[in-house]
């Protein structure tokens, strides 16, 4: 998982194996309340890295819905919800040539349902799709369990990718059948705060080999962020 926010400093290609391009939409959105690139500015740049690695998917500018954001914005979750498919809608007609992955969004599980609803046929069965604005619930495995499992219950077939997952909610036997992938910054925070390298592959693979989901459901793919 590569943000675009990264990507946009750099001049050169690099070298990559499976990645996902992320939108950056945490910064944007916590930082500036809105987002400082266009669509059309973020189809560039993924059309500008796709021949590096194999760029699986990039994820679609969503727009998160906890409450702290809603007041930063002004907005609602329902208008936060429109907004995401609007600029989902946006960069899948740009024509990037890349899987474009649709996010859904909400705060309590009925509003994932809901945006699931919203989205219509442009959700197909099997899709890889997003769950967003569950990060800052790490410490409430709970929460998370009830809404990836309201999403499923709605649609079985979609492959769910959670968006910076910790152990204590991807060891959580309930939540790790539920998804086909994640992504965490959970090593690289770990790391900088024992006073390693932040950065290194091999602390990212480290913390990967503790996760140990006690689980008879398949076991998801872990797709570790690069900071």
């Amino acid at each position: 998982m590569i943000s675009v926010n990264r990507l946009r400093l750099k001049k050169r290609d690099f070298e990559v194996g499976d990645w996902i391009m992320d939108s950056g939409a945490f910064t944007e959105i916590s930082q500036h309340g809105r987002y400082r690139y266009s669509v059309s500015d973020y189809a560039n740049e993924i059309r500008r890295w796709r021949s590096c690695g194999n760029l699986l998917a990039a994820v679609a500018q969503d727009f998160m819905c906890e409450p702290w954001i809603l007041q930063k914005t002004g907005l609602s979750v329902l208008e936060h919800q429109r907004l995401t498919i609007e600029r989902y809608d946006a960069l899948n007609g740009a024509d990037s040539g890349v899987y474009i992955m649709p996010v859904l969004q909400g705060y309590s599980a009925s509003d994932y349902v809901r945006h699931l609803q919203a989205y219509g046929d442009r959700i197909a069965a099997g899709d890889w799709v997003g769950v967003g604005s569950v990060c800052k619930r790490n410490k409430n495995p709970y929460e998370i369990r009830g809404i990836l499992s309201a999403i499923l219950a709605k649609q079985r077939d979609l492959k769910l990718h959670g968006f910076g997952l910790k152990k204590t909610s991807l060891c959580d036997p309930m939540i790790s059948p539920c998804l086909y992938s994640a992504d965490s910054m959970a090593w690289s925070f770990a790391a900088r705060r024992q006073g390693r390298n932040a950065n290194d592959w091999r602390e990212a693979k480290f913390w990967l080999d503790g996760l140990s989901p006690n689980s008879d459901g398949p076991l998801f793919e872990l797709l570790d962020a690069k900071p």
